[in-house]
């Protein structure tokens, strides 16, 4: 339905796409017309000639198909801002919402094309607010292919893509609209709905660094902490710090997944220009994190330069965002390499600072690896140090995940602040308030952790909703309860997730196999998920000492045995911790099982199990299985093993009560 003011778009429409109009205005207007008005709206490039030939031959085609139809809606280049993308053609009609997606030239219908409309529409069904309860049907369009039989499959409302040429898709278009009666809704509040988009770690990055600020491609609305505050958050401290010759530390907590690391990458990019002086750099320990995405910002930059006409190997790609992103002990190396000058950086975001290193284990790294004897600091000393060295101003952010160590010789949050207390007490300090809680403090007492140091709170430098889970946010609460064995608070927040945020729990691996592709449509990325210490899920097929090389399994496509998509390889808590997937299996193992009720904690040595009895082990354990939990942005499955009474290693009990803890908080076995 469109309202009655649709030749003339209102003022204070907002302009996602290129050109949108009535479907009786577009067959009105001249092609030249139409085409003149997308191009000029073609702000973030020159049209290149074949851009424009390409649009010219849309236009062709569809005033040729659309001819007879009445009452719809029309937009080119329809922008879907998570994925940093436009859809070619979107038409509203009959109450139904068309994703139309070209090929010209094509000859075959392409699984990539497949999977491009496919992406948009699940785009559209989770973060756009308007197509919600539609109908959403893909039309992929190869203009010189052979015709098919129009086949309609549909699923969570969503019709499959319907492959077409130039001269079958008024077909297509009225076999769905005379298949389907749909509520009407008005086409112009279609065009002008909220779009709340959830970036993965990826898409965010390659849309920052391609210009998209961080409110255009991340969730606004009232139940999401915008990440906005806490970038303007850093913006004034880092004002005020250059104004005033301050040296300052920042440190932005959050739970898992609500976007630490998007917020670190902004602030890197917001501050790249060293004519200003203010040159940043995004430092991480996680080099899976770094790996994966310095080679996602190359594959994209290799990508667009082909459509640009600006080709880049993938060698030089990789050269350019090898100076954006950077692994942590590289800037270390480099600094300890000139010791007395001080970084070209005056601010360095370092993420997931929780895991820098303690002194011991630095100095034994240095000993062994680097060769450096008698090296006197802890990693956060060092990397403070080094900023240090500036004569004026200079600002550290610290991205801390609390909860979420998950390795020997991890200094957390303590070390930070006995760093400063030592060495940097003249340093401004600002935190959030959260970061008194127990789950950042290792058990040390707040109050002497900040003794003598000048610390400042600032509220916008905590990040409390999930970002990830945008399903259910509440999901990292649940998971923090059933590994607190806060079983009735787990059981009333598994009620509220339920329905939005798919988790079941299977006894079989072929099982959660079958169940998560089911789930996943177009490219959402699935893969198997499980400890580092979970030897004993070999008899299962599944080899947690089997190395992976993270760019193949988080990039690459479903018919790469390499890819998550295989379900042949499997990532662990060191290769996945600050990435994510859609759908994730995660296998659990008997390193971390329930006994009377209370966890008990094991590790697999020579042909048995041994109790891990160290405290800082056995938190390192239960955090991995709370990263594990916390990778899956839409659902996932938890595959507990039945395990087997002739193998002492594989004893049933070692499995049954944690199935059965998770069934009683209202998890599903399948």
């Amino acid at each position: 339905m469109i309202s009655n003011n649709t030749e003339r778009e209102p003022s204070y429409m907002i302009k996602r796409a290129f050109y949108q109009d009535s479907l009786s205005s577009f067959m009105k207007l001249s092609s030249n017309e139409i085409l003149g008005r997308i191009c000029r709206e073609d702000y973030n490039f020159d049209t290149n000639i074949l851009q424009r030939n390409t649009w010219e031959k849309e236009i062709y085609i569809l005033k040729d198909q659309l001819a007879g139809l009445h009452e719809g809606y029309i937009l080119f280049e329809y922008s879907i801002p998570r994925m940093g993308k436009r859809v070619d053609v979107i038409l509203l009609y009959q109450n139904i919402v068309f994703l139309l997606e070209f090929k010209c030239g094509d000859s075959e219908y392409k699984k990539s094309t497949y999977n491009q409309v496919y992406d948009y529409a699940l785009d559209l069904r989770s973060f756009h607010r308007e197509s919600h309860n539609k109908l959403l049907a893909c039309i992929m369009i190869s203009d010189k292919a052979s015709a098919q039989t129009c086949i309609l499959s549909e699923v969570d409302r969503i019709v499959e893509p319907i492959p077409c040429n130039a001269e079958n898709i008024r077909y297509a278009i009225n076999k769905v609209a005379h298949s389907y009666n749909e509520p009407e809704f008005d086409y112009q509040k279609w065009a002008q709905s909220v779009y709340l988009p959830t970036p993965t770690i990826v898409e965010a990055a390659q849309a920052l660094y391609h210009g998209h600020q961080v409110e255009e491609i991340t969730r606004n609305d009232a139940d999401a902490i915008n990440l906005g505050v806490t970038t303007e958050a850093l913006n004034e401290i880092i004002t005020h710090s250059k104004k005033h010759g301050r040296k300052s530390i920042c440190f932005v907590t959050g739970v898992p997944g609500a976007g630490k690391t998007l917020v670190g990458l902004k602030m890197a990019i917001n501050y790249s220009n060293a004519e200003k002086g203010e040159h940043a750099i995004f430092l991480s320990g996680n080099q899976p994190l770094v790996t994966v995405l310095q080679h996602a910002l190359a594959r994209d930059k290799v990508t667009r330069g082909k459509e640009t006409g600006d080709y880049y190997t993938k060698t030089e790609a990789l050269r350019n965002t090898k100076t954006f992103i950077q692994i942590i002990h590289s800037y270390r190396d480099d600094c300890l390499s000139n010791f007395n000058t001080p970084p070209a950086e005056r601010i360095a975001i370092f993420d997931e600072a929780q895991r820098a290193w303690t002194k011991e284990h630095i100095q034994k790294f240095m000993s062994q690896k680097k060769g450096v004897n008698n090296f006197d600091y802890s990693e956060p000393e060092f990397l403070i140090s080094t900023m240090n060295r500036h004569q004026d101003w200079a600002v550290i952010v610290c991205l801390i995940g609390g909860g979420q160590e998950i390795n020997s010789g991890e200094a957390g949050l303590p070390e930070w602040l006995d760093s400063m207390r030592r060495s940097f007490s003249d340093w401004d300090i600002y935190v959030a308030p959260q970061l008194s809680d127990e789950e950042y403090r290792y058990g040390r007492e707040w109050k002497s952790m900040i003794r003598g140091l000048q610390v400042y709170e600032r509220k916008g430098l905590h990040l409390s909703v999930s970002m990830r889970s945008f399903r259910s946010p509440e999901m990292a609460g649940f998971i923090k309860a059933f590994l607190d064995r806060d079983m009735e608070t787990a059981k009333i927040m598994f009620s509220h997730i339920k329905d939005k945020y798919p988790v079941v729990i299977t006894r079989e691996l072929t099982k959660a196999k079958s169940w998560i592709r089911s789930k996943c449509k177009g490219s959402r990325r699935f893969g198997i998920l499980a400890s580092s210490g979970a030897l004993r899920l070999k008899p299962e097929g599944i080899f947690v000492k089997s190395d992976i090389k993270e760019e193949h399994w988080f990039l690459n496509d479903a018919d790469d045995v390499r890819s998550s998509y295989a379900c042949e390889d499997v990532a662990t808590e060191f290769a996945v911790q600050g990435l994510e997937l859609d759908y994730a299996i995660v296998a659990w193992d008997a390193n971390l099982r329930l006994e009377h009720g209370v966890w008990s904690y094991y590790n697999f040595s020579g042909n048995k199990w041994k109790h891990v009895n160290d405290e800082q082990k056995r938190r390192y354990l239960k955090n991995a299985y709370r990263v594990l939990l916390t990778r899956a942005r839409q659902g996932m499955v938890i595959f507990v093993p039945k395990g087997s009474a002739d193998d002492v290693t594989r004893l049933p009990e070692f499995y049954d009560s944690l199935a059965e803890s998770f069934m009683s908080v209202g998890i599903e076995l399948i």
